[in-house]
């Protein structure tokens, strides 16, 4: 179950052929295009060339992931819960080696490329808790929420350059798949922030997984999430796992796809026992199915 008062609040690889054949990039598995609120925009940049680097994009102030599929570059751009529906634009940054009497020199061309944001709505969904503790804070209760606050937000705009960024993900725990991201909340009546993430139903105790490759962001207990790793994977794109009985793993710390990263739990705020599972991509919390599902089967 997501935080609930988590804020509405998102190397240029040149090679010559100088007689030998450079590796071309690593393709990956991109996570399914969906351009809604919550979603992830897939937005075409060009094709993989030899004299031309890695382009960069930003959506705003915020730099987002680049990838190679197919032999194209692609920006795969997450889209916050509350961003407008309608017309946005990617600043993109394309780099260029340069031929004739100034060959080898790097030349940067910008540009501004418009995509569309489509409108979507989300179910409804009402929990009762019987500790009304965790609906109606108490005064230290909501200093040490803002606080939490603060240190997400911060963690949710980590950026940590790399070559490769493992987009093909694998569900980080078994279990029926309940609380589906986006569902609007009411806490005892009461209107919250939509849930901004992914539950799976599972015993405590069940061994929670990294999902992807990547190193260790952050290990620690807060008010709502309960005990939480978050794995950066590189190039703005971060996993979140929350409401675990205990961590097996260690801030700073590299792990493999598959790897345990702890066991599942019901700390935090919680019904029941289960993994809220959320994504971060370019600092917004977007929906985790993208990155498993194809052709709307999770896998």
């Amino acid at each position: 179950m997501a935080r609930e008062t988590l804020p509405k609040l998102a190397w240029i690889c040149s090679g010559l052929l100088l007689g030998v054949l450079q590796p071309s990039p690593a393709q990956a598995s991109l996570p399914a295009d969906a351009s809604v609120p919550g979603g992830v925009a897939l937005i075409p940049l060009g094709p993989v060339a030899p004299d031309a680097g890695r382009p960069r994009a930003w959506l705003g102030e915020r730099q987002v992931l680049i990838a190679a599929e197919k032999g194209r570059w692609v920006a795969v751009v997450g889209l916050a819960l509350d961003i407008a529906p309608g017309t946005h634009r990617l600043r993109v940054q394309m780099t260029s080696e340069t031929s004739g009497q100034a060959a080898g020199r790097a030349v940067e061309n910008t540009r501004l490329l418009p995509f569309e944001v489509h409108a979507k709505d989300y179910p409804v969904q009402r929990i009762t808790l019987k500790d009304s503790s965790k609906v109606q804070l108490s005064a230290s209760d909501l200093a040490r929420v803002e606080g939490e606050l603060a240190t997400l937000q911060r963690l949710k705009q980590h950026w940590r350059d790399t070559e490769d960024t493992d987009t093909d993900f694998i569900l980080p725990a078994p279990g029926r798949q309940t609380g589906r991201f986006g569902v609007r909340r009411f806490f005892n009546g009461e209107p919250r922030s939509p849930h901004a993430g992914f539950d799976i139903a599972v015993a405590r105790g069940v061994a929670v997984k990294a999902n992807a490759r990547g190193q260790v962001l952050a290990v620690d207990d807060y008010f709502f999430n309960g005990k939480t790793v978050l794995v950066d994977h590189g190039n703005g794109l971060i996993s979140m796992y929350c409401h675990l009985d205990r961590s097996t793993v260690e801030a700073g710390e590299v792990v493999a796809k598959g790897q345990r990263i702890g066991f599942s739990g019901m700390s935090g705020r919680a019904t029941g026992p289960h993994l809220h599972w959320s994504v971060i991509l370019n600092g917004a919390l977007v929906n985790p199915e993208l990155f498993v599902a194809r052709s709307g089967q999770a896998r």
